[in-house]
């Protein structure tokens, strides 16, 4: 008995549909730590732009408004005569302040409809509720089809 070694036939695009895992692996790599350099840019920014009197929300959710900066350190008054010292890293976001948010509120707030319009929608049913005693017309409850029918 006899074995023959038969060379297995390859097609030229085999190095391509092996590189090409490795190309897409190594562009979500990229693309996923180029948005989390965005985001460390981001709140290194609001870190560096912290000032007495603007109100934050640190990452653990303590709410406060600064008081003083440090290198280091930010000192937060949470309540009135309540000072407590975090890590600048700490902070989470930079609340807006409520006038500013008081314009944009108000300048997305939707126009409610007049209750003239509201009167156009609404339909008279002239016959409705003449068989109940207390005028109230209620739908009976309807089950769902237990099955289908052909």
């Amino acid at each position: 008995m006899q074995l023959l070694a038969v060379p297995m036939a390859s097609s030229g695009g085999s190095s391509f549909t092996l590189l090409l895992p490795l190309i897409l692996i190594v562009g979500m790599i990229w693309f996923m730590s180029r948005t989390q350099r965005k985001q460390r840019d981001r709140q290194a920014q609001t870190v560096a732009a912290l000032a007495p009197g603007a109100k934050v929300v640190t990452t653990s959710g303590l709410v406060g408004i600064v008081e003083e900066t440090d290198d280091e350190y930010v000192t937060l008054e949470i309540s009135e005569g309540v000072l407590v010292q975090v890590v600048k890293a700490a902070i989470g976001r930079v609340v807006p302040d409520e006038e500013a948010a008081d314009e944009t509120a108000d300048a997305a707030e939707v126009d409610e409809p007049a209750t003239e319009d509201l009167a156009k929608d609404t339909v008279d049913v002239p016959d409705a509720g003449k068989d109940k005693a207390d005028g109230k017309v209620q739908d009976a409850p309807t089950l769902p089809p237990t099955h289908t029918e052909n």
